[in-house]
């Protein structure tokens, strides 16, 4: 057998049961042809004659191999910050407080509006590295800053060309309904229609985005709103997904599982009686312990209750300019073990098997095994359970995407 590289002398976090375990190959070997995994298993049972078919043979030198980490829920595309909004945050205003201010999501859009295309990729592009240096090899990113029709499609450019001109696997999803543009204040049944009618069928024409996403909450959609967003998207054949039970027990999750939603994330005030209805639909909660974090707040997603009824929870960054200003997807980690009670085993399956499912690749990426795409991150650590246990340290030796090695 000839392989085009030939990974040996590692252990493997193959993640290929689930979530239930590590999957672990100690003293494994992998090998790969034209950018997918074509053999896995105990180096010991190599076929013979292996490595010296190989055009490149790599020595892990005892390093773990996993899966290349996935952050599954970001809004990584924006200009400007909002640093003040976090001290006044601290000085007691709240999130709702701040966006009837005008701040928030209206702040950033005010800042993506004003960016060239060049701008907001260049602005972007730092962050984008952040997340690489913390294993990330897939990355989804939200628009929703726009609120226009030439700004969202400007926004979903820019991840497109971030897509083209990095290692990173860039997933694009439309979130046209993040929040109400000032020029439609009191109007929002009106900037529903403009997303249907027109943006929507936009992102669909030009493959811009590979699903469609609503911020369903008191402070954003209706669920009479989001199902209208919904019902058109299903139409144009593109997946769903729904900030969902954020701020509030809106019952997003309940029509989310009713349209069959790749994820719903969020979930602090998710009610434990529809956690069954997600389980039913195979929705993937997507946990986002950086908002919880930096929004101080105390209500928690329902952990057992996800847990017991078998839904798989994802963990991702949020990475956004207001509410989770956070670029390392090993942080969410931790913090989802710390705040939530997730198990090391449970956070490494949340970046990867789990958070390719909530992303609908769940037979291209997310696990080690044969045919699935060569993405995977080396690490010089002693056990997998390291990735969520250290914050600050640097263990990243390097990852491999499409079978190609990145620095």
């Amino acid at each position: 057998m000839n392989f085009d590289s030939l990974w040996t002398g590692g252990h493997l976090a193959t993640m290929a049961a689930g979530g239930r375990g590590y999957g672990v190959i100690e003293n494994g070997a992998l090998g790969v042809k034209n950018g997918r995994i074509a053999w896995i298993g105990p180096a010991g049972k190599l076929p013979l004659g292996a490595a010296e078919g190989a055009a490149v043979v790599e020595d892990l030198a005892g390093g773990w191999v996993t899966p290349g980490l996935i952050d599954c829920h970001t809004h990584l595309v924006y200009a400007g910050n909002r640093a003040a909004e976090f001290e006044m945050r601290l000085k007691g205003a709240s999130y709702p407080e701040i966006a009837a201010a005008g701040g928030g999501i209206l702040s950033t859009v005010r800042s993506v509006r004003a960016a060239g295309s060049d701008e907001l990729y260049m602005q972007s592009l730092p962050r984008l590295q952040a997340m690489r240096a913390s294993g990330v090899t897939t990355l989804e990113v939200k628009s929703g800053y726009g609120l226009d029709v030439a700004n969202e499609m400007k926004m979903l450019a820019v991840m497109q060309r971030l897509n083209a001109q990095t290692p990173v696997r860039v997933v694009p999803t439309f979130l046209g309904a993040h929040a109400l543009p000032p020029e439609f204040e009191g109007r929002p049944d009106a900037y529903v229609d403009l997303v249907v009618n027109a943006m929507l069928p936009l992102v669909v024409k030009n493959g811009l985005a590979a699903a469609v996403d609503v911020f369903c909450e008191t402070i954003g959609f209706t669920p009479e709103q989001t199902e209208c967003i919904f019902q058109a998207a299903v139409s144009h054949g593109l997946p769903v997904k729904l900030h969902a039970e954020q701020l509030s027990d809106s019952k997003g999750a309940v029509l989310a599982a009713r349209y069959r939603a790749l994820s719903v994330d969020h979930l602090e005030y998710l009610n434990a009686d529809d956690v069954p209805l997600l389980a039913a639909a195979a929705c993937v909660a997507v946990l986002l312990p950086g908002a919880f974090y930096y929004l101080k707040e105390s209500r928690k997603p329902p952990i057992d209750t996800l847990r017991n009824c078998g839904v798989p929870m994802a963990v991702s960054t949020d990475a956004n300019p207001g509410t989770s200003p956070i670029f390392s997807i090993r942080i969410a980690m931790n913090m989802a073990c710390v705040f939530f009670g997730l198990t090391p085993e449970e956070a490494l399956a949340g970046v990867t098997c789990h958070a390719a499912r909530a992303l609908g690749l769940q037979d291209e990426i997310g696990t080690l095994a044969v045919n699935r795409a060569a993405d995977f991150a080396v690490w010089d650590i002693a056990s997998p359970a390291e990735l969520a246990y250290h914050m600050g340290d640097s263990p990243l030796r390097y990852t491999v995407i499409n079978g190609k090695r990145t620095a």
